[in-house]
């Protein structure tokens, strides 16, 4: 720093130094005014460039993540309404089920059998029913006759632009009950062999050996549900674990961005304090230095 010579009044070096150091001490208040204002550590990239990029590409993968959570949720809701249908069907299949197991008994009647056999056609068309109504945005979830326009693969996450590692894209093809043209509809005129194939034929209870056959049948048509049930089920229980994991990893990764961008407001409030006072006391420096030539006046008296 150069002397200051207060004898040299056309030149004020020592006010140009209070007034360099009060312009400094503006700037930085205004830097730690406008962090505690926005909440930001870094203003822009110019204040920590290194700093600025890994902060985006935290951003970038938090956001990912919470995207892929809530994709994570509408799967498990679909999933649940696929499990929703699915047990109703397996309801009206065990009721199904003991209507033709009591058709094997010799203790009823030619119209009690035809009784039985109308309750086993109703029951079979309201599975049909539940089958038509199990949608999601317009796709059928457990439809089965062939060409009945069924879901096919479903994509129920994705790795958008590859920010989210370890998360692959879930398709849901692991059973035949969702793939393409297949599941649990119960066709009324040919043999579906992907269905439940709960044809006419298959519910004729007119003698006890017809209501061994039919009960055979539904019973192999409760399996199929039962395992469809199980496997919905497998999907569920894995995207959970997968939402709980997501969580965390998503909860780390925001932490790792807030330390980076963001503001430490205990720190730089104790900062605008501090230069605050800075400011008055240059200020009063700045006063100080202007008035100091005056005493060469007396000079010239």
């Amino acid at each position: 720093m150069s002397t200051v010579d207060v004898t040299r009044i056309a030149g004020n070096i020592g006010a140009l130094y209070a007034l360099n150091s009060l312009k400094d001490v503006n700037n930085q208040l205004a830097v730690h005014q406008q962090r505690l204002a926005s909440g930001k550590q870094l203003l822009s990239a110019a204040d920590d460039p290194a700093g600025m990029s890994i902060a985006t590409s935290f951003n970038i993968r938090s956001q990912a993540m919470q995207t892929t959570l809530s994709a994570i949720g509408d799967a498990q809701n679909l999933l649940s309404n696929t499990e929703t249908g699915l047990s109703k069907i397996e309801d009206i299949l065990v009721k199904m089920e003991n209507k033709a197991l009591q058709s094997k008994g010799d203790t009823i009647g030619t119209d009690e059998r035809n009784a039985i056999f109308s309750q086993l056609k109703s029951f079979r068309d309201e599975i049909n029913d539940i089958v038509s109504q199990t949608t999601w945005n317009g796709r059928n979830l457990i439809s089965g006759a062939a060409g009945s326009g069924s879901t096919g693969n479903l994509n129920f996450l994705t790795d958008p632009n590859g920010a989210v590692a370890g998360v692959s894209t879930f398709s849901f093809i692991a059973g035949s009950y969702i793939s393409a043209g297949q599941g649990f509809y119960a066709s009324t005129t040919s043999l579906d062999s992907t269905g439940l194939g709960l044809l006419d034929q298959n519910l004729f209870v007119t003698t006890t050996t017809a209501g061994s056959a039919a009960a055979i049948a539904i019973n192999s048509a409760l399996n199929a549900v039962k395992e469809g049930i199980a496997q919905v089920g497998a999907f569920e229980a894995r995207l959970s674990f997968k939402s709980d994991t997501l969580t965390v990893q998503q909860a780390n990764v925001q932490a790792a961005y807030n330390r980076i961008a963001n503001a430490d407001m205990a720190a730089e409030q104790v900062e605008a304090s501090k230069l605050t006072i800075l400011q008055q006391t240059s200020t009063a420096m700045l006063a100080q230095a202007n008035t100091a030539p005056q005493f060469l006046l007396q000079l010239f008296r």
